[in-house]
């Protein structure tokens, strides 16, 4: 997929918004800043090694206590930018893990 290549249109933000991403098992987090979104993914910018995005799924905690949170899928990665898909219900495989 091409970075222009978006069948939604994305809102870019004046400001940083700092997100932390989580693994499905809750094992691993790590911050980031989101860039830009849309209503099927996002663009966000990751301090320090990728190596820990090597699953391809994870959550984007999109508020402190992690209560407003979605599921992602790693799409491209561009140095330290990386393009995110929100995995919906009907991709996902069993049932949902929910973090703790």
């Amino acid at each position: 997929m091409a970075f222009g290549d978006r069948k939604a249109d994305r809102v870019r933000f004046e400001h940083k918004r700092p997100v932390n991403l989580m693994g499905i098992d809750g094992t691993w987090r790590r911050g980031c800043v989101l860039l830009d979104v849309s209503a099927t993914g996002a663009r966000l910018q990751i301090d320090g090694p990728l190596e820990i995005l090597g699953r391809k799924e994870f959550f984007l905690l999109l508020s402190s206590t992690g209560l407003a949170f979605r599921r992602c899928e790693l799409i491209r990665v561009d140095g330290a930018e990386v393009g995110v898909r929100f995995v919906t219900e009907s991709k996902k495989k069993g049932k949902p893990i929910i973090p703790q």
